[in-house]
């Protein structure tokens, strides 16, 4: 999920099981599910606009149908962790011809990511307000041909490095659902942050680092739009790392 200020008590912090994954295990959520209270055009946009562009899932635990959300023939590309939903609509906005999933549990950023997508009138746009795992174990095998991660919390502390998003575990989701030659977009401000993903990336088998030399990740390509956090991160001295690899 994306970066967000450290939690305090009542302020919105969530620590709970939130379901099974695909193998049975529990699935831990740890992060933040509120912030200020939302003004009233918010609040209307979560309670009468994005109940039509949410994604539920099946009840059954069986896989979800691209096809019956989006039509056929479409590419499928992922979000997870949106922030405030700049990146996604951006994607949305010029890319038409794909469907885009994005996945957040941040209330606040939900709003303005819903927001973005009312102002544009865009119909490729499609929300999991929850634990991006859930919604990643009901998509059928070979169904992505891109995902983005982009400035995920980085648990700093080594005690909770098990809680970031990129590792193993979800990887092997990632490894699943997207298709050969799919790509894999990957972003940090944090420099723990930055060296784990980039070796547990490098460590899996199913991905190629597509970098050939420090500018193609110290620069964001074209179609990668910065944000509001990247922009302040840049202005506090941090410099992010933009990683893309292939799926083998």
């Amino acid at each position: 999920m994306p970066r967000r200020p450290a939690a305090k008590a009542g302020d919105g912090h969530d620590d709970r099981t939130v379901g099974d994954d695909e193998t049975g295990e529990r699935l831990h959520f740890h992060g933040r599910r509120k912030g200020r209270k939302l003004r009233s055009g918010q609040q209307r946009l979560m309670q009468e606009t994005l109940p039509g562009l949410r994604i539920e899932l099946p009840p059954d635990g069986s896989r979800l149908d691209p096809e019956a959300l989006f039509g056929p023939g479409r590419e499928l590309w992922l979000e997870v962790g949106f922030g405030s939903g700049e990146h996604l609509a951006w994607q949305a906005e010029n890319n038409p011809q794909v469907s885009i999933i994005g996945c957040e549990v941040f209330e606040n950023g939900i709003a303005r990511a819903v927001g973005h997508a009312v102002e544009r009138g865009l119909r490729n746009l499609r929300f999991f307000p929850d634990d991006a795992r859930m919604l990643m174990d009901r998509l059928p095998d070979g169904s992505l041909s891109r995902a983005f991660i982009l400035f995920p919390d980085p648990w700093p502390k080594t005690r909770h490095a098990g809680r970031r998003f990129v590792g193993r575990p979800n990887l092997d989701r990632l490894a699943r659902l997207m298709r050969p030659g799919g790509e894999l977009r990957m972003a940090s401000d944090d420099p723990t942050q930055i060296r784990w993903m980039l070796a547990e990336t490098l460590d899996h088998p199913a991905f190629l680092w597509l970098a050939t030399g420090p500018e193609d990740w110290r620069r964001r390509p074209a179609d990668w739009p910065g944000t509001r956090y990247e922009a302040k991160a840049l202005r506090e001295g941090r410099k992010p790392a933009y990683f893309r690899f292939r799926r083998r």
